[in-house]
């Protein structure tokens, strides 16, 4: 049986009838713990945060968690999260070999996608669509590859209070931005770590800088994809301009579940790019 999974940072539980299985995130403060799975409710999660005044954090999905995605696989392929910001990576690796040593005849294939949400979507939607054209589990790898060579990240956030909460960044730089209503633009850099490169102030000049990046980065028409933090006036508005200059572009705007939103908080957007 051939089986695609994922970890809930995706944000995606299917792609075009194809089921997809998720392996869970948490986030969690020393008063509560969210499960970043379909029952989560993101709104509340997101009020609950923006007023709580102590740390914060997330926790990779258990080895646990990984095999109970894997069960019943007999070709599996796993699309994570960058290793390089998150243990989901190596969990999976784990949970590879437990499983292997119970299944031998199993193929397993994890993609460290060295960034999140929307992108990861893409590479996700890719796995999927390669090995449905017929192409071989070697193939699918080699490809894949290839692939994540013409995708992008890109961002732009309101607030920086839980990077503040989860000691990512200093509470004083997050203070600044909240108060000076100034939006962070920024990428995943090529080792997979967030790279925070513009403070722009107004909607206007932050849609002028998004399309600007994105057609530096390539962008001549593929996917996009854009997962928004209830700011879903902004990802049309993003997505509008990309069409109006690109109409045969494909493009998904969606609400980002909750490891997205507790890092892109409430009126970020974060968008994937096929270039």
């Amino acid at each position: 049986m051939i089986k695609f999974v994922t970890d809930s940072s995706c944000d995606i539980y299917e792609s075009n009838g194809t089921p997809i299985s998720v392996a869970s995130l948490k986030i969690s403060t020393d008063e509560r713990e969210f499960t970043d799975n379909k029952n989560l409710d993101v709104h509340d999660m997101l009020d609950y945060l923006a007023a709580y005044k102590d740390r914060s954090y997330t926790a990779c999905p258990s080895t646990d968690s990984w095999l109970e995605a894997f069960e019943g696989g007999s070709e599996i392929y796993v699309v994570t999260m960058t290793s390089n910001l998150s243990g989901t990576y190596n969990s999976a690796c784990i949970a590879r070999d437990i499983y292997l040593e119970k299944h031998p005849d199993s193929k397993i294939c994890i993609i460290d996608t060295l960034t999140t949400g929307p992108e990861m979507r893409l590479v996700m939607e890719k796995v999927i669509e390669y090995k449905n054209s017929g192409m071989t589990f070697e193939d699918v790898e080699t490809h894949i590859k290839k692939y994540m060579e013409h995708t992008r990240l890109f961002f732009s956030f309101k607030s920086l209070h839980n990077f503040a909460q989860n000691g990512r960044v200093s509470k004083v730089v997050a203070s600044l931005v909240g108060k000076l209503n100034i939006s962070i633009l920024g990428t995943a850099s090529i080792d997979g770590n967030i790279d925070p490169q513009f403070k722009i102030r107004g909607e206007k000049c932050v849609l002028n800088k998004l399309t600007t990046e994105i057609y530096s980065a390539g962008f001549k028409g593929g996917r996009i994809r854009i997962c928004h933090i209830e700011n879903e006036d902004l990802a049309k508005k993003l997505g509008d301009l990309l069409k109006e200059k690109y109409p045969g572009t494909d493009l998904c705007i969606y609400p980002a579940r909750g490891l997205c939103s507790y890092y892109g908080e409430r009126g970020g957007i974060i968008i994937g790019v096929e270039c």
